[in-house]
């Protein structure tokens, strides 16, 4: 019966998609035209989506995509972040988390309130504990080891996503390590995987302005194509609505593209848009809610070898996560349970970000669609 109603439900937004392609540009007629018989989409097609394409046809298109993947399924898991430092190496100009240390609102967590803090989320029935923060100036290899180490003993149930790429080239290239031989003592330690973070855009114009002294593109790219090669599954995310093109993000798209088609080590997009409230960017503002769902739906379209497309709600705000499930959304990230202040800090709506599971699959059921508890490799529990 669910089959039947799902084909039915195909058939449908088909009918309509044809319907709204008979009064689009040529431009977008040729990218959904490639889309609907199953070929890749490329730069221009993207950006002539960006562009060109009106939203309901977005919305159609994008829940087309991800009902073929995933039928109504609509997954989330039970989740806490644990923020080591907000001191960081690094002064990126869209962001709103570093602190200088000895300031009034830096912190650096010892191991023993990282211990308390995952044995109450295990304790709590979280499966994952996600682990980021700032780069801290003094940290090195073993500053890491011992983290995970310490979660393990504490909570040897939850599964470890921690550190970012940024995070991670850094901390190796001030112990004087490898790629290969970091990821390979971090998962002796007890890391699981890798959250997609440090991204940003992948343009080298747009890093230089925005995040001159992080890791490059290049780096972002190889340090989780070693992460995949050692059997480490990881995320990736997008940074948007800042300085730069449409063009660019729809590069940045296709670079992750072509890892996953080399790897098939991601698990799901994030698209993050960029919160102005206390950073040197604010003045630039915040592009809107439609702009956004826009973005959701264009990745969907472009990406077409990773399986989820993940609307991080803390980004977002709850309040609009309806909306994003009918723009290819199909993962709502998790329970948060007011444990991360990464977007808090920087203006986003949920200033104490968190989610029982009933509300989220109420809110699943809601728009339609079936909600699935998984875990962190997408298995559902």
């Amino acid at each position: 019966m669910e089959r039947i109603l799902l084909n039915e439900a195909l058939e449908q937004k088909r009918k309509l998609i044809d319907q709204y392609l008979m009064q689009s540009s040529e431009a977008v007629q040729t990218a959904l035209g490639l889309f609907l018989s199953s070929q890749r989409l490329g730069l221009q097609d993207g950006v002539a989506l960006f562009e060109e394409a009106e939203l309901p046809l977005l919305a159609l298109a994008s829940t087309y995509a991800r009902l073929q993947r995933h039928g109504l399924a609509t997954f989330y898991n039970r989740n806490a972040h644990v923020e080591p430092t907000n001191i960081c190496l690094f002064r990126c100009k869209f962001c709103s988390f570093r602190q200088e240390a000895g300031t009034p609102e830096a912190w650096l967590l010892s191991l023993d309130e990282i211990a308390h803090r995952v044995e109450l989320q295990q304790a709590a029935g979280n499966t994952e504990v996600h682990i980021t923060g700032g780069v801290h100036p003094s940290w090195r290899m073993e500053d890491l080891e011992e983290i995970l180490r310490t979660v393990r003993r504490a909570a040897p149930r939850l599964h470890i996503k921690a550190f970012s790429a940024v995070e991670l080239w850094a901390i190796f290239q001030h112990s004087g390590v490898s790629l290969r031989d970091g990821l390979a003592r971090l998962k002796a330690a007890g890391l699981d995987s890798i959250p997609g973070g440090g991204a940003e855009i992948f343009d080298a114009e747009v890093r230089r302005q925005i995040c001159p002294e992080k890791c490059t593109a290049t780096q972002w790219l190889e340090l989780h194509r070693e992460a995949h090669r050692l059997g480490l599954a990881s995320n990736a995310t997008m940074l948007f609505g800042h300085i730069e093109t449409h063009a660019q993000r729809v590069a940045h798209l296709l670079a992750l593209r072509d890892l996953q088609d080399e790897t098939q080590g991601f698990n799901c997009f994030i698209p993050l848009k960029f919160r102005a409230a206390h950073n040197p960017m604010g003045e630039r503002g915040e592009v809107s809610l439609l702009e956004v769902l826009r973005t959701y739906a264009v990745s969907r379209l472009v990406l077409d070898n990773i399986p989820h497309l993940k609307c991080y709600w803390p980004m977002l705000g709850k309040a609009h996560l309806p909306s994003a499930l009918h723009y290819g959304v199909d993962d709502l990230d998790g329970t948060i349970n007011n444990s991360t202040r990464i977007y808090s800090m920087a203006g986003a709506q949920d200033n104490s970000p968190s989610a029982s599971v009933a509300e989220l699959e109420t809110l699943i059921r809601a728009e339609g669609y079936e909600p699935y508890e998984r875990d962190s490799l997408y298995r559902v529990v």
